[in-house]
This record gives C-alpha cells, structure tokens and sequence, in this order.
C-alpha cells in the first residue's frame, strides 16, 4: 500500500479491535502516525510493541466525561497536531425494544450519539485553526432503513448521520471534511449481541463483511483530493436485498 496519508496524524476512538483496528492498520501502513483510543490497555501495549512509533496508546474510557474531554490534549501533547478523527467506538443493543435493558440503552446512546458530538466538537477548533482536517464517523447500514430488529441501534445511527451531514455544512467552509462509513454487518465483537442462530445464519449466508472492506472504504475516503468528499459511503454484503 502505498503511503497516500504519510506526515499524517490521526485519531481513532475504539482502536483495539474490530473496525477500528482495521482502519488504525490501515492508516499506518498508509504512512499516518495514529493515537489509539481505547479503554483495553493491553490491546494497546501490544500494537504499540507491534507498530512501534507509528501507534500513540491513549487509555480512555469515553464514557467518563473527564476522561473523554481529554482526548484532544493528550493527541496534542504526543503529536503535535491531529489531522484526522475517525469517531468509531460504539455499543449495540439488538431484538424487542420491550425486552432491552434500559441501563443499556442508555450507556450505547451516549457512546454511540453523545461522545461522538463531544469528540468531534472537541476537535473542531484545532482543525479550524489549522484550516484543514478530516473527520470520518463510523454509521451502520442501519442508519439508512428501519431494521426492525434493532430498534434502539439503528436510532443512534439515524441521529448520526443527521450529525455528520449538519455539521459538514457549517464546517466545510474551513477546509474540513465530514463523512459517515457505513457498513452492514461486519465480523466484530459487535455482534456479540446477535443470537447465537442468527450469526450462524449470516455466516453461512455469506451476509457478513470483514473489517478490512470498512478499512478499505475509510482509506478511499481520506485519499480524495482536498476538493472532494465522500460524505456517506455504503458498504454491505452483496447477498442483502435492501
């Protein structure tokens, strides 16, 4: 792969596995130097160990408000700058909304809607200042027809991509980018959720996708020329009739 993001620093919020260690991959093997946001300190250690200095470990629980408001600074601190976000840690809460736990409802609302509009707000104003930078939120399939087997999840993507295609119009003016990747159903500890049938199902089906596609996808995204941007990309297992 050729080195199309060399010099550049990034930023990925649930970097240690799935997703988001398919794209912070990607990245560095794209030339970028990547902060890894996660709460798993040993996922951490052990890509640092892995990539060397291309990859900043940065422990953080993002549902702590303290703990997520200091992303920013410790990027700042390590880097020096931040060039991309890819807001991409989320939780799933899949079946009858009757029979979903309301303490998970509202710990996967908060990841997946309330810290991704406090992280991109936090970044906005160094990137401003900058004039330039990429911000690229991790949506779902979900986000573009009801599914109704996932009430709850595909809501937060709902409010996702009306985020992302908000706040691009009153940041492109300063040279920022702002895109939503959203993939079907990948191969991901996300899943973790779905019974255990209707994994079975997907897999034989050929109805699941790998991280490294959404990867792909992001990559392409980040590459286009500064003139150009990709402000929803769609990526779904060629089986889904949608």
């Amino acid at each position: 792969m050729s080195e199309q993001l060399k010099g550049k620093v990034a930023a990925i919020t649930g970097a240690a596995s799935g997703i988001g260690l398919a794209c912070a991959e990607m990245m560095i093997a794209s030339g970028a130097r990547v902060a890894l946001i996660d709460r798993d300190q040993a996922a951490l250690d052990s890509l640092q160990k892995r990539h060397g200095d291309a990859v900043i470990p940065l422990a953080i629980d993002l549902l702590d408000p303290v703990d997520c408001a200091s992303l920013l600074p410790r990027v700042l601190d390590a880097a020096g700058r931040l060039d991309i976000l890819h807001a991409n840690a989320g939780l799933y809460v899949g079946g009858d909304l009757v029979e979903s736990d309301s303490d998970a409802i509202d710990r996967m609302l908060n990841l997946n809607i309330n810290v991704v509009m406090k992280n991109v707000r936090d970044v906005l104003p160094h990137m401003i200042e900058r004039g330039e930078g990429d911000i690229v939120v991790t949506s779902s399939l979900a986000a573009h027809f009801p599914t109704p087997w996932e009430p709850v999840y595909a809501s937060s993507k709902w409010a996702v991509d009306c985020f992302v295609q908000t706040v691009r119009r009153q940041v492109f003016k300063h040279g920022i980018r702002v895109g939503s990747v959203s993939p079907g159903p990948v191969i991901s500890a996300l899943l973790a959720d779905w019974p255990e049938e209707k994994l079975k199902d997907a897999k034989e089906a050929g109805s699941l996708i790998e991280p490294d596609e959404v990867a792909d996808a992001v990559r392409y995204m980040l590459t286009r020329r500064r003139g150009v941007t990709i402000r929803d990309m769609i990526i779904m297992p060629s089986s889904f009739d949608l």
